[in-house]
């Protein structure tokens, strides 16, 4: 049996770095709080959002070591073979939640917001982000989110794109 994530002491608010960082790239945001969720899924559901329109963040690593923000439709799961490709190499593995606790210790595991300026790693988005006007996605918080302009974010962050998502189709077969 696995123990579900959950905040850690001192971290249930938004990350001050974050709005920080939104601030001096002049990104407008939106701060949401919502009841804790530990998924994206969750997370876009609390908040009332399209989950096609919340992004959940990833962190993979190559072989060598290297690491990159991988960032993903809510609803879509990462294809292990997309993602090393788009990092140039054969073979990936997501971090663990121990290493994502070191690489942000100051956020909560699994609430990584897709800006590589706070954890000093490149950003690689799916194409369908580029889909929707404005992105939702985690406050390095289970209970906080901001809503943000997609092309301004895409900017500030220097993001780079590369298809890395099988979508999962949650409805019913028939309305396919």
């Amino acid at each position: 049996m696995t123990t579900p994530t959950i905040e850690r002491p001192g971290i249930d608010g938004p990350h001050a770095g974050l709005l920080d960082w939104l601030a001096v790239h002049r990104v407008d945001y939106e701060l949401h709080e919502h009841p804790m969720a530990l998924t994206a899924l969750a997370a876009a559901e609390a908040d009332g959002v399209d989950p096609r329109r919340f992004a959940k963040t990833l962190v993979a690593e190559k072989d060598t070591g290297a690491r990159a923000l991988l960032v993903l439709d809510a609803v879509d799961r990462l294809d292990l073979n997309k993602g090393a490709a788009a990092l140039g190499t054969t073979h990936i593995h997501l971090v663990s939640e121990a290493e994502l606790a070191e690489l942000a210790p100051d956020m909560a595991v699994g609430a990584l917001p897709p800006i590589g300026d706070l954890v000093g790693l490149p950003v690689i988005a799916d194409p369908a982000i580029r889909e929707e006007a404005t992105i939702t996605f985690p406050a390095g918080s289970h209970r906080f989110s901001v809503i943000v302009d997609r092309a301004a974010w895409e900017r500030a962050v220097r993001v780079t794109y590369s298809d890395l998502a099988v979508p999962v189709d949650r409805g019913p077969i028939w309305a396919r």
